[in-house]
């Protein structure tokens, strides 16, 4: 086990340094002069050549590579153009908001697509089946903004159930919260329930298929005995690797929902980061989801060793 976490570690900073040398470079050879840009076109000569020597964009680009992984690796992802801040200090304060949307989703998603996907792998080619599935490619079909805006005009608006946008005031307890996360969460966890229920019909199709569910079924079990104790643990795996993806991707794209919401998470700031050319905190944004991305993985494949022992990855 040891070994296997001192290898996964290594293989992460090798990862890290090709994303940060990738990253690097994409924004250097972006067209046009950075300072220029970041400015717009009413900025000075004098005004522009300040900026330049401010960030450091008038250095060779290789002592400008070694100075921006220097920093890196000290904690320092630079300062905001936009914000006048820290890029980890931007970033932190739109983490919360982010983090909370995420896991709603999730937990509403998962709520959602358990058990239809297993009632449907159960009962394959019944009218449950082919409904769950009919009501799930619906779903999938359907761009999360659309369904965003259906739910805040209906439950929303006119039927008053749900905050339309915010996220709370600044005092806002946990519940108050909670109830703005309701809605843009079930946005989300509905179009991502999609996927995990087919994600988890078809793990469930190939356990119920296995030789040690038939002896089960020979040997009187009870449906839910066969179903939660034996294929349910055994088909986890994938939904598992599934449920990890959507929670980093969530955490960072869910960039159209944020806007409809007003939900000031780390997918909106990016946008709002590429849109004026704020180049420090569209670098530690990329920086910070790959390091998620990593750290999902391993804890993912950690977690395959505790539902079964003997799916060792080391």
């Amino acid at each position: 086990m040891k070994n296997y976490i001192f290898k996964r570690i290594l293989g992460m900073i090798w990862v890290m340094f090709i994303v940060l040398t990738l990253v690097f470079i994409i924004v250097r050879l972006a067209p046009g002069d950075p300072a220029t840009l970041i400015l717009g076109p009413d900025a000075t000569p004098e005004q522009a050549l300040e900026l330049r020597e401010n960030m450091g964009f008038n250095r060779p680009i290789i002592i400008q590579y070694a100075d921006f992984i220097s920093k890196v690796v000290q904690g320092d992802l630079g300062k905001s153009i936009f914000f006048n801040k820290p890029v980890l200090s931007v970033l932190a304060e739109r983490a919360e908001p982010s983090i909370l949307l995420t896991l709603f989703s999730l937990g509403i998603g998962i709520s959602i697509a358990l058990p239809f996907g297993i009632a449907s792998a159960y009962y394959r080619g019944t009218l449950l089946d082919q409904s769950s599935l009919t009501g799930a490619m619906l779903v999938a079909a359907i761009p999360s903004f659309w369904t965003g805006l259906i739910l805040q005009q209906y439950l929303g608006t006119e039927l008053g159930w749900f905050p339309v946008s915010g996220y709370g005031g600044p005092g806002a307890t946990f519940g108050e919260r909670a109830y703005h996360l309701l809605l843009p969460s079930l946005v989300l966890g509905i179009v991502n329930s999609a996927l995990i229920l087919r994600f988890t019909r078809a793990s469930m199709l190939d356990v119920l298929t296995e030789d040690y569910i038939r002896t089960a079924k020979a040997k009187g079990l009870s449906q839910q005995a066969i179903i939660y104790r034996h294929a349910l643990k055994n088909s986890l795996n994938p939904v598992i690797t599934a449920v990890s993806g959507f929670f980093a991707s969530m955490l960072a794209g869910a960039v159209f929902v944020e806007y409809i919401f007003g939900w000031r998470g780390i997918g909106k700031e990016i946008v709002i980061a590429l849109n004026t050319l704020d180049i420090p905190v569209v670098m530690g944004s990329v920086l910070i989801i790959a390091t998620l991305f990593i750290l999902i993985n391993i804890f993912v494949d950690l977690l395959y060793v505790v539902i079964d022992p003997q799916a060792k990855p080391f």
